[in-house]
């Protein structure tokens, strides 16, 4: 695997793109629940310095991120905003970048969508703002099962991040987001 990996890395330059989860990779997931306001948003470790070393690397970085507590009415748009507002000027602080975030509202069990990971439609919705991006350079950071189908859909790589993955399936794992950066970056 450690040649694959090393195979992998030599072939990411600046053409590439970066598509992250949102919650359990950039801020702290909460099991079974949502994180419906700012108080409730909290960065993971390291997640900042992460997102300025990739912004080093990535052409684009962009934010796909599921957010079902709108649909289910328990956060506003406006809600979402504030988190997205907050995040967005922090990773900046940071010296860091994220170029877009696109979000599913939706409530899967009231409506369908395209939208909703592991659907692509966010993924098609960004490649109309930025047509640069060509889907088989890209990689997809994310800490479920959908996220990894979602970089299946777009014909990209597949990133876990997490401490366990109960899913067989053989995608590169790492622990969290400034583990796989600093692997991307080749720092030690």
């Amino acid at each position: 695997m450690k040649e694959q990996k090393l195979s992998f890395l030599e072939d990411i330059d600046r053409s590439w793109t970066l598509f992250l989860d949102r919650d359990g990779i950039i801020n702290r997931k909460i099991e079974n629940g949502y994180v419906l306001n700012l108080q409730m948003f909290e960065f993971i470790e390291g997640a900042l310095e992460a997102l300025s070393i990739l912004a080093n690397i990535f052409n684009r970085i962009i934010v796909v991120t599921n957010q079902r507590g709108i649909g289910k009415g328990l956060m506003s748009v406006k809600d979402l905003e504030n988190i997205h507002n907050y995040m967005l000027k922090k990773v900046v602080q940071a010296r860091g970048r994220i170029d877009a975030i696109f979000y599913c509202p939706h409530d899967y069990e009231k409506e369908q969508c395209n939208c909703r990971k592991p659907k692509i439609g966010m993924a098609l919705k960004a490649k109309e703002i930025f047509p640069e991006i060509d889907f088989r350079k890209t990689i997809v950071v994310g800490d479920s099962l959908s996220d990894m189908e979602f970089a299946i859909g777009i014909g990209g790589i597949g990133v876990y991040v997490g401490k366990d993955m109960t899913h067989n399936l053989n995608f590169l794992r790492f622990e969290n987001l400034k583990e796989m950066a600093k692997f991307l970056s080749r720092e030690d």
